[in-house]
């Protein structure tokens, strides 16, 4: 009888906290099934990821497509399930790590350089509301099942603010809100959701945000360790917990941060 084959989705894993959890989970023993959007230059790193993943002889399938839109969505999930019914498989990790937003203020003095609404949909429909219609689909298939565990990478700035950040604000607390619903709407299948909150992480997502070099330096200083987060600590975090005993840890915002949150 063949064995049942364990696989992780990692949405947004081109680069961050994917890549690295992508990279983690393999050498644990999982296949790959990754979705990220990058245009040409970015492609070879994207080839760099799968060959890595396949040096620890496991699977590694990538889409280059839009993870928010819901033609691409089927797409994927169909590949998914055709490959499923060809080998038993189990689709053990979800983690959602989609960076994708405007940053702009709410309020200026020229209306053109304020967020609109179709930036506000957009940042909000990438970064929170994709999940859920991912994981609608992924459950209605019976691809997610009794096992497993999903993952959503929130941020401090879903209970703080900073300059132009607000849309990405809002739809880190709205990405919290949708695994707390998850979480009880899925708990009598066995699956699992919690969000994970990472310290101020150099990532090329922060990298974006203005003032990204005070906030590195600042989340530095304050630190007990002396450094700031790094996408591999999130990785070996996510890699553990989703092995083993973890079935009744569930519904919750889990901080992987060095204990960066209690230094005021």
């Amino acid at each position: 009888m063949a064995q049942t084959q364990k696989w992780a989705l990692i949405l947004g894993a081109s680069s961050g906290f994917g890549e690295a959890t992508a990279l983690e989970l393999a050498r644990s023993g999982m296949n790959i099934v990754g979705v990220h959007l990058d245009r040409r230059a970015g492609l070879a790193n994207v080839e760099r990821i799968v060959n890595e993943i396949k040096q620890q002889g496991r699977e590694a399938i990538f889409f280059n497509v839009n993870a928010a839109d819901e033609t691409k969505m089927d797409e994927v999930v169909g590949v998914i399930e055709k490959k499923f019914s060809e080998q038993p498989s189990h689709l053990t990790v979800v983690l959602h790590s989609l960076a994708f937003g405007t940053l702009k203020p709410f309020v200026t003095d020229d209306p053109k350089d304020a967020l609109t609404k179709p930036q506000m949909d957009m940042t909000l429909d990438v970064m929170a509301h994709s999940l859920v219609y991912w994981i609608q689909k992924l459950v209605r298939k019976k691809l997610l099942t009794e096992g497993g565990r999903i993952y959503a990478m929130t941020s401090a700035g879903s209970s703080r603010v900073w300059k132009t950040y607000g849309a990405v604000s809002a739809a880190k607390a709205a990405l919290e809100s949708h695994i707390r619903q998850l979480a009880l709407e899925l708990a009598p299948l066995g699956i699992t959701a919690n969000a994970i909150l990472a310290g101020v992480t150099d990532t090329p997502a922060l990298r974006k945000i203005p003032g990204n070099d005070y906030m590195i330096e600042a989340a530095r200083k304050k630190n007990p360790s002396g450094r700031c987060t790094t996408t591999q600590d999130v990785a070996k975090a996510i890699s553990v917990i989703s092995v083993g005993h973890t079935g009744w840890m569930t519904g919750n915002t889990i901080r992987v941060d060095g204990g960066e949150n209690i230094v005021e």
